[in-house]
């Protein structure tokens, strides 16, 4: 599988004016690629919700996309307070969100369930008071 671009992006903590800012310079490059108006839905979609996750729940963190002919990487770092229920945070509509952030319109539960519709494979990597790492797979 011969890479063709990798891209790294930092996610500031609670700096909701710079949300998605990684998930549209990707979607830009993948256009200039020629990556289909699909799979570029699906990562768009996906990496903004990671993004806001990010934000939301784990101060912040690293993104690293990697672009190669058959698939489109993202791997989603924080240094985060970790999830404590997975298969919980994985229900639509469950949020541990606080309110400042849902008063902004973020924080509805969305996310981590819109992450995983959105990508062909995803996987959670959590330790609590360690972080959390998603890695999620869009086949082109």
């Amino acid at each position: 599988m011969a890479e063709l671009m990798e891209l790294n992006y930092t996610v500031s903590n609670e700096d909701f004016t710079r949300a998605g800012e990684a998930s549209s310079d990707v979607k830009k490059k993948l256009k200039q690629l020629g990556v289909s108006p699909e799979a570029i839905r699906k990562v768009a979609i996906a990496l903004y919700e990671g993004e806001i996750n990010m934000i939301i729940h784990a101060y912040g963190g690293k993104i690293k996309v990697t672009i190669s002919e058959e698939a489109i990487t993202l791997i989603l770092a924080d240094k985060g307070p970790g999830i404590a229920d997975v298969e919980k945070a994985m229900q639509a509509g469950y949020s541990t969100a606080p309110d400042k952030v849902r008063s902004l319109g973020f924080g509805a539960g969305m996310g981590l369930p819109n992450m995983k519709k959105n990508s062909d494979s995803m996987e959670i990597q959590t330790e609590l008071g360690v972080g959390t790492t998603v890695t999620m797979v869009i086949n082109i």
